[in-house]
């Protein structure tokens, strides 16, 4: 049988090993738990924006996947097809604003968040979906809408000086 002070012993030995080992093993589980989840949002958002780009290829007649300006004046059905679109859009928008951006972000999130930040470069970039913001802004997050009103400004400098 095992002597008291064996017993003490091995307390010891559970405590000062045992406890930090388990205290690692439950934190790196919890890491790996919310890379996953990020992974997953991540994965959610992407298949979201993927829809919306079916959506505007399936109104390929808005013109809205052309860098440069619209070729031929849009009909009033198509100018609220295209506003309806850009509703869509502004929504995934903020979406990704509230569940990625962060004032102090992991690097992982910042990757994750680049991806989204480059999205909305490239439609601030559009005359006609700069034109719809002040409408399109209307009730949506305040910081998220001054995010999107700074990038559309930002934007819009280097096109403007260029002309």
């Amino acid at each position: 049988m095992l002597s008291l002070e064996t017993w003490e012993l091995m307390s010891y030995v559970v405590t000062v090993i045992g406890l930090p080992f388990a205290i690692a093993v439950f934190w790196l589980e919890q890491r790996k738990s919310r890379e996953a989840e990020d992974e997953e949002l991540q994965a959610r958002l992407n298949a979201a924006y993927t829809d919306f780009l079916k959506l505007v290829l399936d109104n390929a007649d808005l013109q809205m996947l052309r860098r440069g300006p619209v070729t031929t004046p849009l009909t009033p059905e198509q100018e609220e097809r295209r506003y309806a679109l850009f509703g869509i859009l502004i929504a995934l928008f903020e979406q990704a604003y509230l569940m990625v951006y962060e004032e102090d972000m992991s690097r992982q999130r910042q990757r994750q968040w680049q991806v989204w930040a480059d999205y909305m470069q490239e439609w601030c970039r559009r005359d006609d979906f700069r034109a719809a913001l002040p409408e399109l802004l209307r009730g949506e997050d305040p910081e998220f809408a001054d995010y999107l009103r700074r990038l559309a400004a930002e934007v819009a400098q280097p096109q403007e000086e260029a002309t």
